[in-house]
C-alpha cells in the first residue's frame, strides 16, 4: 500500500505482507479507523477498497464503481471510471518510479521482510529526492 500526492511524490509506504492480503485489511491494520487518518482529505481509491466509506470519514472519496454480479457496467458508469482512473493515474507513475530500480522490478529472492521494507523505503527516498532535485 502506498500513499502519494498529485505530485508523486510518496508520503507513505505501508510494510510488506507475507502471501495474499486484502488491500482493505491492510489499510485497516495500518491506519485504524477510529483515529480519523483521512477526516481532512480527499481520497482517490482503486476497487480493492470498496468498503472505506462505511469505516473511515474523509472529505470526499473517489473510488470506481464495481461490476454488479452477472451484469455489466452502462456505458455512464464505464465512462465516470475511465475519468477517476485518470485522476489517480499518478500513483501509478510513482510506483513505475519506485520500480526503476531494478531491485524492485526484477526477482527479490529475499524472505526477510525486514530487509525488503529497507530496500523499499530507500528506492521511495530516492525516489523523492529525484522529484525534487
Amino acid at each position: 500500500m502506498i500513499i502519494v500526492t498529485p505530485d508523486r511524490y510518496v508520503h507513505y509506504v505501508s510494510q510488506c505482507w507475507v502471501g495474499k492480503s486484502y488491500d482493505y485489511s491492510l489499510l485497516k491494520y495500518e491506519f485504524p479507523p477510529h483515529q480519523n487518518w483521512f477526516k481532512h482529505h480527499q481520497i482517490r481509491l482503486d476497487l480493492g477498497y470498496q468498503r472505506f466509506n462505511k469505516n473511515y470519514e474523509c472529505q470526499q472519496v473517489i473510488i470506481p464503481k464495481k461490476k454488479p454480479r452477472q451484469q455489466n457496467l452502462t456505458d455512464e458508469d464505464k465512462t465516470a471510471n475511465r475519468q477517476k482512473s485518470s485522476e489517480r493515474i499518478y500513483v501509478e507513475h510513482s510506483i513505475g518510479g519506485l520500480k526503476r530500480y531494478r531491485i524492485l522490478s526484477d526477482r527479490l529472492r529475499i524472505h526477510d521482510c525486514g530487509v525488503y521494507n529497507k530496500i523499499v523505503e530507500v528506492c521511495a527516498g530516492l525516489w523523492n529526492f529525484y522529484l525534487t532535485n
